[in-house]
């Protein structure tokens, strides 16, 4: 999975368990998947910080994500969450989008 640099101090920390992403189901509950992070736009240059075990995959409508689902996310409130998500994919997300949620288990720093 890959994550952007923002992302891999939440992660390693345990507060970013979850992570919700556009296109197909790439997820199987109890995979364990390693964590990259790219530093730039760039191909190539992505390097493993971490593995994940994936714990639950749904989809949702980003209108219906709740609190607890922002602070899994490692955001504080719904305006820094989407202020990061509309960065994070160039915009191509809207209040209804249905994007798929991953939650995750830290399983190697």
């Amino acid at each position: 999975m890959l994550f952007k640099p923002e992302h891999v101090e939440p992660i390693l920390s345990g507060r970013k368990t979850q992570t919700r992403r556009l296109g197909k189901k790439r997820w199987r509950v109890g995979a364990i998947h390693r964590c990259y992070v790219r530093p730039s736009f760039a191909k190539g240059g992505s390097e493993s910080f971490a593995s994940v075990e994936i714990i639950s995959v749904r989809r949702e409508c980003l209108s219906d994500i709740s609190d607890a689902d922002i602070l899994a996310e490692g955001y504080d409130s719904f305006p820094a969450y989407w202020d990061a998500l509309h960065r994070i994919t160039h915009g191509r997300v809207t209040p209804t989008s249905d994007l798929w949620v991953v939650t995750f288990a830290l399983v190697t720093p």
